[in-house]
């Protein structure tokens, strides 16, 4: 396919694809067919550049409160934080629990504390953590005597 200079020359300069087709008056279907023609990288919506990694989609959207909570920025699918990158949707506590604990967790996350929305990695407990726990309790248990 050849692409038009004034086309390429706005992809190039990352303008949003509605925008060239607007200005050059063209189809949106003739500039993104030019976007893949020229085989540059996806684009993410709102018009800024494309996250290296989930991880870095993820941290863009993350604000560390000073109580240790983490406000999310970014989509909501309902009530559940959302990661975007490379065309897929990955829950962000399962992002930032992987961040935290430097391993994918392992059956259901469960959020530890009680922030509505916060996608704190710290703040999710996965069966694995969750079992942990429950032997913890049955410890101290046997050692101190149930709690009154």
């Amino acid at each position: 396919m050849k692409v038009r200079a004034d086309i390429a020359e706005l992809l190039r300069a990352n303008v949003p694809h509605q925008d060239i087709a607007r200005q050059l008056q063209v189809s949106r279907k003739t500039v993104s067919a030019a976007h893949r023609a020229l085989q540059l990288p996806a684009r993410v919506r709102g018009g800024g550049a494309p996250h290296a990694s989930l991880e870095d989609a993820y941290r863009a959207h993350a604000v560390a409160d000073a109580d240790g909570h983490v406000r999310w920025t970014g989509p909501v699918d309902g009530t559940l934080p959302i990661v975007c990158h490379s065309g897929r949707s990955t829950p962000a506590p399962r992002v930032a629990f992987r961040l935290h604990h430097g391993r994918d967790p392992e059956g259901r996350l469960r959020r530890t504390c009680d922030m509505p929305g916060c996608a704190a990695g710290a703040h999710y407990a996965d069966r694995l953590i969750r079992e942990a726990n429950r032997r913890a309790d049955k410890a101290f248990a046997a050692i101190f005597g149930q709690p009154s």
